[in-house]
């Protein structure tokens, strides 16, 4: 079966980075939603845990009850309450869910800081904290998203002058409603690096801990390395000849006589079958023959095992895609061990 490795060095070297810029690995927030970009829930969390995080960020309730036993603190991004912790706090996306959270819930109020995706506009702060105060939620953070802080443009900084703002107004209520103050949230990976003193309470940070953040070359950061890995084990090879065809369709050619391999890796694991069109290679330049099947792909080798891809922001591009999509589309099924 085809499996995946992933390097715990360079893990720990993408987490140094980012507490250098956090100043903290306490304010440090790591994404583990969908599977924790493809590389792994649990095993992504048990590093995580070793390295001394104690925050986590996903989208469901199921997530949240997964990793509950390695973290301090864990924000649901996108479910209404299923199940209570005390660890866990959830995210208020809309002024009309709030009466859905059961009463006593620890909650986060999202601000629509520009992304106009999920969150209460800044002129409905005030009745939002009139309804959460009714409810008889526990609200204890206001955060946003910005929607192109790893673009060179002006945008992030209208977003963060909109995001001082609303926090401006929120400390304000939260005094007059009796509320606890406030933790304060904005930071995604990209957002962080583009902080010259970041100064919130947390950074909520996935692709930059993965290795795979891209910027453009004005704000690039060095150092991340790429932690994932796949590889796939060859399930049988043939000899073939100059003009015989490879997989559905033919569309492998063979240009010279050649021995192939047939892999255990296809669009079935999540290997995107539109790679065989541009021209995949692997990392040490083994050709992809013909189409990608659902569960195997031929490459012009007889190698046991080869390595599919150690680098999804260089594989994403032979499927035009961005590394977060192909990390993404990994399946929970393969098997991740973690060196």
């Amino acid at each position: 079966m085809a499996y995946i490795i992933l390097n715990k060095n360079n893990f720990f070297n993408n987490l140094d980075i980012i507490a250098n810029r956090t100043k903290s690995v306490d304010k440090i927030a790591l994404v583990l939603k969908d599977n924790a970009y493809g590389h792994g829930i649990l095993e992504t969390a048990s590093m995580a845990q070793e390295y001394g995080i104690k925050k986590a960020v996903v989208c469901s309730c199921k997530e949240a009850q997964s990793v509950e036993r390695f973290f301090d603190y864990i924000l649901v991004l996108g479910e209404i309450p299923t199940f209570k912790s005390d660890k866990v706090r959830y995210t208020i996306n809309d002024i009309n869910s709030i009466e859905k959270f059961p009463r006593g819930t620890k909650v986060e109020l999202k601000i629509d800081s520009g992304m106009h995706r999920n969150g209460i506009a800044i002129d409905e702060i005030e009745s939002a904290f009139l309804k959460i105060k009714e409810a008889k939620l526990l609200l204890e953070a206001l955060f946003t998203h910005h929607r192109s802080a790893d673009e060179l443009t002006s945008e992030w900084f209208w977003q963060k002058e909109n995001f001082k703002i609303a926090k401006q107004k929120a400390a304000l209520l939260a005094k007059e409603f009796g509320f606890d103050a406030l933790r304060f949230h904005s930071s995604n990976s990209a957002a962080l690096f583009r902080e010259s003193d970041f100064d919130e309470d947390m950074a909520r940070v996935g692709i930059a801990a993965y290795g795979c953040m891209e910027l453009p070359k004005a704000l690039h950061v060095e150092g991340f390395k790429p932690i994932l890995s796949l590889f796939a084990k060859k399930i049988s090879s043939r000899k073939l000849n100059r003009g015989d065809r490879v997989g559905y369709g033919g569309d492998g050619e063979i240009v010279k006589e050649c021995v192939v391999g047939n892999y255990d890796v296809g669009y079935g694991d999540g290997f995107l079958r539109v790679c065989a069109e541009n021209g995949y290679k692997t990392p040490q330049g083994i050709e992809l023959l013909g189409r990608i099947s659902m569960d195997n792909s031929s490459f012009l080798s007889n190698e046991k095992t080869i390595l599919v891809f150690d680098d999804a922001r260089v594989a994403s591009k032979y499927a035009k895609t961005i590394s977060y999509e192909l990390l993404a589309s990994l399946k929970p099924s393969i098997k991740r061990e973690v060196l």
